[in-house]
């Protein structure tokens, strides 16, 4: 395993192995799992902070960590990934993958300067029964962004990142991208829906700026299956643009949403390399030094 690989293991292990399943039902969990986001950001530079809400009289908060900019206009870039799980799933591939990367993120920004601000957000109840609900953690915090006037340039959803196989036959899509797109699970994915095409387009040229990883990009309608099932669409129902960064999850990965969502399953070298092409992607749209 390569040293850069080395803290994404740490973080899934700790996230999806020592805690495990994180949600309402396992509320002990998912204040663990709050308190290694925060105390982690924290060790990173940035002040962890805690939007807060109840569900079922049980307060939940979503966190969220700021490297501020210095260009006055206060444009933000928002980086984030959801830490709840399905009950029954310790949720390593889904989505420990995807807060392990923002953490990661999270670190190599740490003495950075640069104009927009970038916020890395943990989101809490992604997954049903609260997906697309009111009590959905980005959804919350989108909206409560939009009605501040936060001046967000786009959002990057964190998801399910951490599958691959060089296998034919191991990628499936739904119909009509299964016609245009490579068999083959070994690519990270880029997908938007249709307004938010420019945004996606900007981060895919950053992206392949820094990192040779194989990348699939997708901007379609909304109606299409699998296009809004992340933390995103929270941010298109709030008018801002986004995309998620994903490894296609069900379309892929054999252990999804399953008892066997464990950390031996993820590819944390191939997924230190698409850290790698992000990071090229913030130090873009951040305009770092």
């Amino acid at each position: 395993m390569s040293p850069d690989a080395e803290p994404l293991r740490s973080h899934v292990e700790m996230l999806a192995g020592t805690i495990g399943e994180r949600n309402v039902w396992r509320y002990a969990n998912l204040r663990k799992a709050d308190d290694y986001i925060s105390s982690t950001l924290e060790t990173h530079g940035l002040r962890a902070e805690r939007q807060t809400f109840d569900v079922s009289r049980l307060p939940v908060s979503n966190i969220s960590g700021e490297s501020s900019g210095t260009d006055p206009a206060a444009e933000i870039l928002v980086v984030g990934a959801h830490y709840d799980t399905v009950s029954n799933c310790p949720g390593a591939n889904d989505n420990a993958t995807g807060v392990a990367a923002l953490l990661e993120l999270s670190r190599r920004f740490r003495d950075r300067t640069h104009a927009r601000t970038i916020r890395f957000v943990a989101f809490v109840n992604e997954e049903p029964p609260f997906f697309q609900t009111s009590q959905m953690g980005s959804l919350v915090y989108a909206q409560a962004a939009r009605t501040r006037g936060d001046r967000i340039i786009g959002m990057l959803s964190l998801e399910t990142m951490g599958y691959y196989s060089d296998e034919p036959g191991s990628q499936h899509y739904p119909p009509p991208l299964d016609a245009i797109h490579p068999d083959k699970g070994n690519f990270i994915g880029f997908v938007s829906n249709s307004r938010s095409e420019p945004f996606l387009r900007d981060a895919e040229r950053a992206f392949r700026s820094g990192s040779n990883f194989p990348l699939e990009v997708a901007a379609a309608p909304e109606t299409l299956p699998g296009i809004g099932w992340s933390d995103h669409w929270s941010f298109w129902e709030a008018g801002y643009p986004a995309l998620m960064v994903t490894d296609t999850a069900p379309f892929r990965y054999p252990w999804y949403h399953q008892p066997g969502d464990t950390p031996e399953r993820i590819c944390f070298d191939r997924l230190a390399d698409v850290v790698d092409g992000l990071e090229a992607v913030l130090l873009t749209f951040s305009g770092a030094r």
